[in-house]
């Protein structure tokens, strides 16, 4: 087994970037989800109700971040080391850094809303809820539930033979499920379902629970439609507790590099 890619999303919710190399760092991958787009009232933008966040790209350069869509001249924005706090609507975190009033308006017009870019300086601040496994001392970026989100070539191979067999056929590409990490090798599909430590390269990470699935799988990462799947699919074959599931979500205990290329081992199963 081997890491076939590695990717972050350096503003959350916003467009994939693909990379070679990562340092991992106790909260994730380094440059991924330290930013987040807000609303007037600090709730996180969803692409469900603003799809077009998904067409802003966002490259981490030094001492900020350079944004970039189609039509749109290139921003650098500075990380606000210092700038005010603004509330925000995001568990176990309630206030960011304002990223000031010409990100605010570069994004408003390339979303079509009324928009803020906030940064969060300290990622130790925001704990890994126990709920989602996280022990004392676990820390997060601005993902939703776990610093690593994991998937396999070989289950998406298994979904897309069980979404052919359905009224829209066609095979859907690994972005719908934004992982950090992708695995490929000669795996059972959703054999990571059991895995519980995982060796990537240099850096091993422990499980910290399964992936639920929302309907922002449903949206084309390049198109922005919306149809139906992986979610219908999914729904009739990898349903419970009241959730569909694809990927695992990990932490990671130490720190290292990951490359594309790197061995996989798995450290324990269930």
């Amino acid at each position: 087994m081997r890491i076939t890619s590695l990717h972050l999303y350096p503003v959350k919710s916003a467009a994939v970037l693909d990379v070679a190399e990562a340092s991992m760092e106790p909260w994730g991958l380094a440059g991924d989800r330290r930013w987040l787009v807000v609303d007037p009232l600090g709730n996180k933008v969803d692409p469900l109700r603003h799809p077009r966040i998904l067409t802003v790209r966002p490259t981490p350069i030094d001492g900020g971040l350079r944004l970039s869509s189609s039509g749109h001249p290139d921003l650098d924005v500075e990380a606000p080391v210092t700038g005010p706090r603004i509330r925000i609507g995001l568990s176990r975190q309630s206030e960011l850094r304002y990223a000031g009033p010409t990100a605010a308006t570069w994004l408003s017009a390339v979303v079509g809303a009324d928009l803020r870019l906030a940064w969060q300086d300290d990622p130790r601040a925001r704990s890994v809820s126990s709920k989602h496994g996280g022990a004392p001392g676990d820390v997060l970026s601005l993902a939703d539930a776990a610093p690593i989100l994991l998937t396999t070539t070989s289950s998406l191979d298994r979904l897309n033979a069980l979404i052919a067999d359905g009224p829209e056929p066609t095979p859907l590409p690994m972005d719908r499920f934004r992982p950090n990490v992708v695995v490929d090798g000669d795996l059972a599909p959703f054999v990571e379902d059991r895995w519980r430590s995982v060796r990537l390269g240099e850096v091993e990470l422990r499980f910290t629970e399964l992936c639920d699935r929302c309907a922002i799988t449903t949206i084309d990462m390049q198109t922005l439609r919306r149809g139906k799947e992986p979610v219908r699919t999914l729904a009739a074959h990898r349903r419970w507790d009241g959730q569909t599931w694809f990927g695992v979500r990990l932490l990671p205990i130490g720190r290292g590099t990951l490359r594309v290329g790197d061995p996989v081992e798995v450290v324990a199963t269930s």
